[in-house]
């Protein structure tokens, strides 16, 4: 049952707005709600969005509701898919909220940057994007024929390759992950400035050998949460760690590893 209205172009309406709320209908996570839930789910939409929007964008929004629920209201009880729906949002997000769906975890992510991202810059180049796309998919277990690979590669580019440069750098290309799992929002309040960063990296490399250690980590990112004034629960910091450990080598994390996570400053 396909719908097929036209985008909204309002950047009030986000997918981590729209995720929250699926979630909260599609219980079990199977992909879709019953039709006979479709005005509660608007519904519950409008409200989070409620404060954040203008009073245009809320018409626009109702009306783009209603065009959808005309479509369904001969057969109430049919599964809407949550990509029919997620057309309500403006192309960028419902591109970002449709491939969330089948990424792999930031472990993965961080593992496959790993393998483009050979100077550590926090760039890969944009010819590397194909390939990169292709491991992270087949981490994830998912795969695409050539045609889906070109068509997610050329989205992505017109996403995140704004100023033409050839470079697409880890805090925007991280944006493809969901946000639970998109570690480096978590560390956007930090801002370490290259000094800030020298001091407390030589603080926990006590010898010297330009490395610390998963131990080491651990501490040196309860001491940035408690200096930043974050809580830092278990389950949180430990997911964290993993990710960027996953930039080491055999257990060992360079210094330039952990900067492009602390120091490169996130353009979300």
């Amino acid at each position: 049952m396909a719908v097929n209205p036209q985008h909204l172009h309002l950047a009030e309406v986000t997918a981590a707005h729209f995720i929250t709320v699926w979630e909260r209908f599609d219980r079990h996570g199977n992909g879709y709600i019953e039709g006979k839930e479709l005005e509660n789910f608007f519904r519950e939409l409008e409200a989070a969005l409620r404060g954040t929007n203008t009073d245009s964008t809320n018409g626009a929004l109702k009306e783009k509701m209603q065009e959808i629920m005309k479509k369904f209201e001969k057969n109430a009880g049919g599964k809407i898919e949550m990509s029919e729906l997620a057309q309500v949002l403006p192309t960028e997000e419902n591109f970002l909220l449709c491939f969330r769906q089948f990424l792999g975890s930031s472990v993965e992510f961080m593992a496959a940057w790993r393998k483009y991202d050979t100077d550590r810059s926090g760039f890969i180049e944009s010819n590397e994007l194909k390939n990169f796309l292709s491991d992270l998919l087949k981490k994830a277990n998912r795969h695409y024929d050539d045609k889906k690979l070109n068509e997610y590669t050329q989205t992505i580019l017109k996403m995140f390759d704004l100023n033409g440069d050839g470079k697409l750098g880890l805090s925007e290309m991280a944006r493809l992950l969901p946000v639970q799992e998109n570690f480096l929002l978590k560390f956007q309040r930090f801002k370490l400035s290259s000094d800030e960063f020298d001091d407390i990296f030589t603080f926990y490399d006590k010898d010297g050998n330009g490395y610390i250690d998963e131990q080491e980590l651990d501490a040196l990112l309860k001491d940035l949460y408690q200096k930043h004034k974050m809580e830092a629960d278990t389950d949180s910091l430990a997911s964290s760690k993993k990710s960027i450990m996953a930039l080491s080598d055999g257990g060992k994390l360079f210094r330039a590893e952990l900067e492009i996570v602390l120091c490169k400053e996130p353009t979300f």
